[in-house]
């Protein structure tokens, strides 16, 4: 029997405690991953509902202050479905869209391809080659009402993520939010500030000639494209111009809202022509 004080005991005493706090960890990490991805989940579906403006037109207040139930109340109107932004064509896999993820996407250069826009850089090497749509729809119709779009970029110290939700005329902003950022509280973190936030509800995408126009501009906006600038946060700013108009060009979204534009006319051509 080793004595108490020996070296080995001592290394003894050790490993039996490495062992046994690796347990309890790995226990504690694999009990609470469903709860972990329950609460990413929750936290994604508050951010649409505020890029949606659907919380604040409900029930007055912003998404994380709504009960679980109100949520789910809301969720009845915004569905999803995955999309090659290359050909603009829906893909059809429930399995793929149900445990999408966006990073995971990005990173794979199996599902990603790199990002090489000289016009719209929002500084990230790549995206996915499918990217996971939101559609808000009135329950038990099929007129959608606003499309909310995933979009990320560079700010100052990282990437930003976020959604931008358009009208139905996929021209016009219905809002904007962001999920994940490392930007400097009071600063560039301001993207957080529900004021700043509200500049973008009504501000235009495109301009008359279809090309991605709306920016955040230094000082106060003073058209339909421009939002107030964020005061000491330039980088910031460029960052959130950069990100929006990338993801609305051809090599983001355009080829997709494009297409998603023909059916929309076409299904309101139709509807006109059965009213007469």
């Amino acid at each position: 029997m080793q004595q108490r004080d020996s070296l080995g005991y001592t290394l003894g005493v050790a490993a039996v405690l490495c062992v046994v706090c690796s347990l309890a960890v790995s226990t504690a990490a694999v009990s609470l991953r469903g709860k972990q991805e329950a609460n990413v989940k929750l936290d994604q579906q508050k951010n649409i509902l505020d890029a949606t403006g659907l919380a604040i037109g409900e029930y007055g207040v912003q998404a994380k202050e709504l009960t679980a139930r109100q949520i789910d109340t809301l969720n009845a109107y915004v569905s999803s479905k995955l999309v090659d932004l290359e050909t603009g064509e829906d893909v059809g896999d429930a399995a793929k869209l149900e445990k999408y993820s966006l990073v995971e996407e990005a990173a794979n250069p199996e599902t990603s391809i790199p990002i090489e826009s000289p016009q719209f850089n929002p500084g990230e090497p790549r995206r996915p080659k499918v990217m996971k749509v939101y559609f808000v729809k009135k329950p038990g119709t099929d007129k959608i009402l606003q499309v909310v779009l995933p979009v990320y970029g560079k700010g100052l110290w990282g990437t930003l993520y976020g959604y931008l939700a358009l009208r139905s005329d996929l021209e016009t902003i219905q809002g904007l939010t962001f999920y994940q950022h490392k930007e400097t509280p009071g600063l560039g973190g301001e993207v957080d500030n529900p004021r700043w936030k509200a500049l973008w509800d009504g501000k235009k995408l495109y301009n008359a000639e279809g090309e991605p126009t709306a920016a955040v501009v230094k000082g106060p906006g003073e058209d339909e494209y421009e939002v107030d600038g964020l005061s000491g946060a330039t980088i910031t700013s460029r960052g959130v111009t950069n990100l929006i108009r990338y993801w609305a060009s051809d090599d983001g979204y355009g080829t997709y809202l494009g297409k998603l534009k023909e059916e929309i006319n076409d299904d309101k051509s139709s509807a006109s022509e059965g009213d007469k």
